[in-house]
């Protein structure tokens, strides 16, 4: 780094050496991962949003984009290399992916996190809802993921044809997975970074959304506890949807490549 209530629980396939969740132990160290692609305005407002809804927190910005003045914004803040922190990814790896977390998870092992939350940084997910997410993991789960789905539908701002077209997919990723997540394909989650450890991340290929439910699945493979937390979900008031028919071909074809894998582990 550059200085319960309202949740269904999923639990993971048994096995004679499946990780367990040590209950009581509370996150005493957590990192925030905000991924800076497009949104060079809304970084400040995030961040404020962050240290105000959850104060104990750090704050890790990936800043893979060409230049757009985010990285100058995380570097007017006071608390600029102490709890607020930058990652410089070269645009020469392609544009912001979310595999590009995958090098925020590396370095919150290595200074010690306890734990992360994967979020947005388009004004989609609402820092208020940080502490419901670690409050799930103080309670002994290790992966606790913001649903949009739990106990109904909580998506503002969406046309009809996106949520079927969201619904259809979580629906497909349920059949083909076996995932029984109400929301499989969420980016807002809290993890014990202990998952992050255990994980065989040479099993992961994909490089977009596809990578949202493909770590669900391997946690869930590999035995970790997954609760759902309700959130709600606000279509991003700035920056612009990375999604294309690229990414969408790769997520069928991981869809596909996984459910095989389902069978035949």
């Amino acid at each position: 780094m550059e200085n319960s209530a309202g949740t269904s629980l999923l639990e993971g396939q048994v096995h004679p050496d499946s990780p367990q969740a040590s209950p009581g132990t509370t996150i005493q160290k957590c990192l925030v991962i905000l991924p800076a692609c497009n949104e060079s305005d809304p970084i400040s407002h995030i961040i404020k949003q962050i240290q105000s809804y959850a104060p104990s927190v750090e704050i890790l910005v990936i800043n893979c984009h060409p230049p757009n003045g985010s990285a100058d914004r995380v570097k007017q803040f006071a608390s600029f290399g102490k709890t607020v922190h930058l990652m410089n990814r070269p645009y020469t790896n392609g544009p912001c992916s979310d595999y590009s977390y995958k090098d925020a998870f590396e370095s919150a092992i290595l200074h010690g996190y306890d734990a992360v939350v994967e979020m947005s940084a388009d004004l989609s997910h609402d820092p208020a809802d940080i502490p419901k997410l670690l409050n799930a993991l103080d309670d002994g789960v290790d992966l606790a993921v913001g649903s949009r789905y739990l106990h109904g539908v909580r998506v503002l701002n969406w046309p009809q044809s996106r949520l079927w077209i969201s619904s259809l997919g979580g629906w497909c990723i349920r059949l083909l997975s076996g995932l029984s997540m109400t929301d499989p394909t969420s980016g807002f989650k809290a993890i014990r970074c202990r998952v992050l450890e255990k994980l065989d991340w040479q099993k992961f290929t994909a490089q977009g959304y596809a990578f949202k439910f493909e770590f669900h699945f391997f946690a869930w493979q590999a035995g970790f506890k997954i609760v759902e937390v309700p959130i709600v979900f606000t279509e991003r008031g700035e920056g612009n949807s990375k999604m294309s028919a690229q990414i969408a071909l790769e997520a069928a074809k991981r869809l596909l490549q996984l459910a095989v894998r389902r069978v035949f582990p």
